[in-house]
């Protein structure tokens, strides 16, 4: 609980047996988050199971999509305040700490991945794809009014629960380009946001989205067509 708020973390999760308990158990920060929904996107292997051996409930999307497995997170969460995650090792559960800091100012508050002195050595952020997310970043800052951005896919933030509910029912990404939709949504509803730099370490196996390059490509002409998009409505 966080300033009498109660504090729910969401994992959305594919193929993610190898980490998901050490996941939950360091984003299970005691006296502050309250829930962990972990989003069982039809993963193959025991990702449920090992979830379900754990403090954190357990709900299952079958529409395959990142964007479909945050968004059930984000309608099944019980807390005041919602904060996204990956359970694969990238991010580190203190770092919740960072973003509730923001939360009595803020709407949302995003992480960025983007900054050098917090990127691990072993972490999937080459200068591809930092600058891909700082460009698409840039992109939606100036076409829709933004404040500074610098990383549109970084899924660790925060969202409070009344924000969660202007945007909810507007949301229609299913796939990989979610992310942006959610803030572009925020900024169209005159929500406060900001973007505040995190933790970004090695994942535990490939990542899903941005393993490769042309995965890492689609995803960003698919974020561009969506702001783009938006824009011209």
């Amino acid at each position: 609980m966080h300033r009498g708020k109660t504090v729910s973390v969401v994992f959305p999760a594919y193929n993610e047996e190898q980490y998901i308990r050490p996941a939950i158990e360091d984003f299970l920060i005691s006296d502050v988050v309250d829930e962990i929904v972990v989003v069982d996107n039809n993963s193959r292997d025991r990702t449920a199971a090992q979830a379900a051996a754990t403090p954190a409930r357990v709900v299952t999307e079958t529409r395959q999509g990142y964007g479909f497995a945050l968004r059930r997170g984000l309608a099944e969460a019980t807390g005041d305040i919602v904060i996204l995650a990956e359970p694969d090792g990238t991010f580190i559960g203190r770092d919740v700490l960072k973003l509730l800091a923001y939360a009595d100012d803020f709407d949302m508050v995003c992480g960025t991945r983007t900054t050098r002195e917090l990127i691990w050595d072993q972490a999937n952020m080459g200068w591809f794809l930092r600058m891909g997310n700082w460009t698409v970043a840039k992109l939606l800052q100036v076409l829709h009014g933004g404040p500074s951005l610098s990383d549109c896919g970084c899924t660790l933030r925060l969202t409070h629960r009344a924000a969660v509910e202007q945007i909810r029912a507007e949301l229609t990404v299913g796939g990989s380009h979610f992310l942006p939709e959610m803030v572009i949504l925020a900024l169209r509803h005159r929500l406060k946001v900001i973007e505040i730099p995190v933790n970004y370490r090695g994942r535990v196996g490939e990542s899903k989205i941005t393993g490769s390059f042309s995965g890492a490509l689609r995803t960003g002409l698919r974020m561009i067509a969506l702001i783009v998009r938006y824009r011209l409505r």
